[in-house]
């Protein structure tokens, strides 16, 4: 039988929670973690398909999948633009 892959890349997500007013607590596989804001990203009207998760009840249905922040209807968000805006906020 051959081993279950694991993601090593370290800006691969470990695990996602929703938080209100649309954010979320994500942390990586390299233990890096942090919030992210994503009410502009939501509410913008440049939103396109991220405009569904403007409906809290989706919003929290948040979960990851193959290593990215992923919710119903296919939506999800590039685990590496993430991890860089969090490893920005990070202090030195």
């Amino acid at each position: 039988m051959t081993p279950a892959i694991q993601p090593r890349m370290p800006w691969r997500v470990a695990a996602v929670q929703a938080l209100p007013h649309f954010r979320l607590s994500v942390r990586f596989v390299d233990g890096t973690q942090g919030l992210l804001d994503l009410s502009r990203l939501v509410h913008g009207n440049d939103a396109g398909v991220f405009a569904a998760l403007a409906d809290p009840a989706l919003f929290g249905q948040v979960f990851v999948q193959h290593g990215a922040v992923t919710w119903p209807g296919e939506i999800d968000l590039a685990p590496d633009a993430m991890y860089a805006q969090i490893r920005q906020s990070v202090p030195a």
